[in-house]
């Protein structure tokens, strides 16, 4: 195969194969830094002819993933430290879309799931239940059998599951985040309780590392903590689903939250509590439209 038709080839593969690395990595630079080593190792590839692009270059990548997944870990580091996929913000709005996926990203939620799980586990799941990849070609990638990747996925998947789903029209998780917004502004903390899932689970990503608490007294806590007199907050849109987000007295953005509610209470809570990374995204100012 000549060089230009090998090229020609390889960047017929290449958005796939970028969205094989972003699920997996979370990251859009690693994601290109991958496919870009792939490509280095298809032009030197002097072995016996490759009868399926696709699959080769997909176990490539895959191998690339892993490594990738398996440094992180023996560092102790997470994709959220280094995470560009920020999470689109807007108005919250009523709007003929509202059925309409807005983000085709991770979530902040999801993220926080992903970075929990072993990097065998994170690859087979993403490689099998995403991209549809057999487990025989996933077990040569993870340097597994079949039967274990298959039961790598199963574990990955049952974690996924548990992260809470919203529920209800969209209006009613509007109203209860509008209700929770409205109670911390007048302290109302037996509102908020009501509002609140006992067991709520709050993540919370800073600039240096990332927390996770469960319980709605961490969350009151929290509010307790504000002073509604120096910050403003309102309702925006989070990956699609109703969030707040908090300005403080000059303006400038102090977190972004997003909300998962489900039967008419918030479950769960996703916050970016980092100033560098709230300053570089695209977000709605302190006035409503």
């Amino acid at each position: 195969m000549e060089e230009l038709t090998l090229a020609e080839a390889f960047e017929q593969q290449r958005p796939r194969l970028l969205m094989v690395a972003a699920r997996a990595l979370s990251s859009r630079a690693d994601a290109e830094d991958a496919v870009q080593e792939a490509w280095l190792r298809l032009a030197r590839h002097r072995g016996a002819p490759i009868e399926n692009l696709a699959a080769w270059l997909t176990r490539v990548v895959g191998r690339i993933c892993i490594d990738t997944l398996r440094r992180r870990t023996a560092h102790a580091e997470s994709a959220l430290e280094d995470w560009e996929t920020d999470p689109i913000v807007t108005e919250d709005v009523e709007d003929p879309q509202d059925s309409v996926l807005t983000a085709d990203a991770v979530g902040l939620a999801m993220l926080v799931v992903l970075d929990s799980l072993r990097p065998a586990e994170r690859l087979a799941f993403v490689l099998h239940d995403v991209f549809a990849v057999p487990f025989a070609q996933i077990g040569t990638i993870i340097g597994t059998t079949p039967e274990a990747a298959k039961m790598a996925a199963s574990r990955a998947r049952r974690k996924v599951q548990q992260q809470p789903l919203p529920t209800g029209a969209l209006r009613e998780r509007r109203e209860v985040v509008d209700a929770f917004l409205a109670a911390a502004r007048e302290g109302d903390f037996e509102a908020l309780l009501a509002l609140l899932d006992p067991d709520v689970t709050w993540h919370r990503i800073t600039s240096r590392r990332r927390t996770t608490g469960t319980g709605a007294e961490g969350v009151l806590d929290a509010v307790r903590r504000g002073d509604p007199e120096r910050m403003r907050a309102r309702r925006v849109s989070v990956d699609g689903e109703p969030g707040i987000l908090v300005w403080g007295p000059t303006g400038r953005p102090m977190g972004l939250m997003a909300c998962t509610v489900a039967g008419g209470r918030i479950v769960a809570l996703t916050s970016i509590i980092d100033p560098a990374r709230l300053a570089r995204m695209d977000l709605p100012g302190p006035e409503a439209p």
